[in-house]
């Protein structure tokens, strides 16, 4: 099993940053990726960025360039860094834990992000 604990959403104007971050915890498995997603009232659940434990990244269109993603494999905690936040932004966010040892999924309970115009 593996825990996801995350943390930093909360309430910003248009234009601000946040920064969320999810650390990892239980059976950590050294081959994995880790990412974000997030589901706004209404819509499905949407990938926002992925990073392999090598560093590869990858971002959805909506977010390039104002979104960064950044793990530390040390502390098994990845990060979400939320430049230039839009009010289409507002979601709750959803960290997600992949052990490509055996292809399972592990989510966090998601934190709450709400860009204000």
């Amino acid at each position: 099993q593996v825990q996801l604990v995350e943390s930093g959403g909360g309430l910003v104007q248009a234009g601000g940053s946040l920064r969320l971050s999810c650390a990892a915890s239980g059976s950590i498995f050294s081959i994995n990726v880790m990412g974000w997603y997030r589901q706004a009232p209404g819509n499905e659940r949407e990938l926002v960025a992925t990073i392999t434990h090598a560093g590869t990244t990858n971002y959805a269109d909506s977010v390039k360039g104002r979104f960064t993603i950044s793990r530390d494999n040390g502390k098994n905690t990845v990060y979400l860094q939320m430049n230039n936040l839009k009010p289409e932004d507002t979601a709750v966010y959803y960290c997600k834990y992949r052990d490509l040892r055996v292809r399972r999924d592990y989510w966090g309970q998601g934190t709450q992000v709400t860009v204000s115009s």
